[in-house]
């Protein structure tokens, strides 16, 4: 099982990644600032916030449960992001 550390690292990149693919996205299509852009960095944002408050829970029974649960939950909604700026694109 890898780190606390490494979790939080691969929440930041992950997430991190996806808004810079919006900009990215929004460029080449000359969209600047889009609807549908803006919701899904703010989807982002909210996303790696609500991890990095799981992975910081202190009270937790089972802490590698708990940030298996995490990873999970990171990738679930990772490929939902995703998914959703395919569209825009």
């Amino acid at each position: 099982m890898a780190s606390v550390r490494d979790l939080k690292k691969d929440i930041n990149y992950v997430l991190g990644d996806i808004i810079e693919a919006v900009y990215i996205v929004e460029a080449a299509n000359n969209k600047k600032d889009s609807k549908e852009g803006a919701k899904i960095i703010d989807g982002a944002i909210e996303t790696f916030d609500g991890l990095i408050a799981k992975v910081n829970k202190k009270d937790v029974e089972n802490k590698k449960a708990h940030l298996s649960a995490v990873r999970s939950e990171l990738e679930t909604k990772a490929k939902s992001l995703v998914d959703e700026l395919n569209k825009i694109s």
